[in-house]
């Protein structure tokens, strides 16, 4: 199975109820535009929507970093792209940018995902064909290059002030 290197999700524009008191899109939408461009993701290596009913097992997000570039405005149309950045039987972690159909880039999202035994729920190794799948989209993905913004964490850098001990 070949794959696009990143996967890059149709175009789509903002829910009017998205929308923040600001005139811009609610950080909390960021996040569902992401998930929308998992869930294309999800659907092109075999665990998209009928995943659950037929072999009950999903993928359940366990973390998520989300770093907000640029507002998107109530007539923006954006793209998901996705990259995977490192797998393992049970986990992926996806790297992905929220860009403005004109190029621009929005807002990035870290995460990482669990392969879940829904009758535990537990987390569980993906099946043989899943992860066939997988592979050959990391695979894709490795000659992209890392993004910049990959592995960053939260915190206030602390500069030791003169004199104080």
């Amino acid at each position: 199975m070949l794959f696009d290197a990143p996967v890059i999700a149709p175009a789509r524009g903002l829910d009017p109820a998205w929308l923040d008191y600001n005139g811009h899109l609610n950080m909390a939408y960021y996040n569902v535009l992401f998930d929308q461009g998992a869930d294309h993701v999800f659907a092109m290596i075999g665990s998209g929507p009928d995943y659950v009913a037929e072999r009950n097992m999903s993928f359940f997000n366990a973390e998520a970093h989300v770093c907000y570039v640029r507002e998107l405005k109530p007539d923006a149309m954006v793209r998901a792209s996705t990259q995977i950045l490192d797998f393992d039987a049970k986990r992926i972690q996806l790297f992905q940018e929220l860009r403005h159909v004109d190029g621009w880039l929005s807002a990035t999202c870290e995460s990482m995902l669990l392969h879940i035994d829904m009758s535990g729920p537990r987390t569980m190794d993906m099946p043989d064909d899943i992860f066939a799948n997988v592979t050959a989209m990391a695979e894709a993905h490795k000659s992209l290059p890392r993004p910049e913004q990959a592995g960053r964490s939260i915190g206030i850098p602390r500069r030791q002030v003169h004199g104080a001990s």
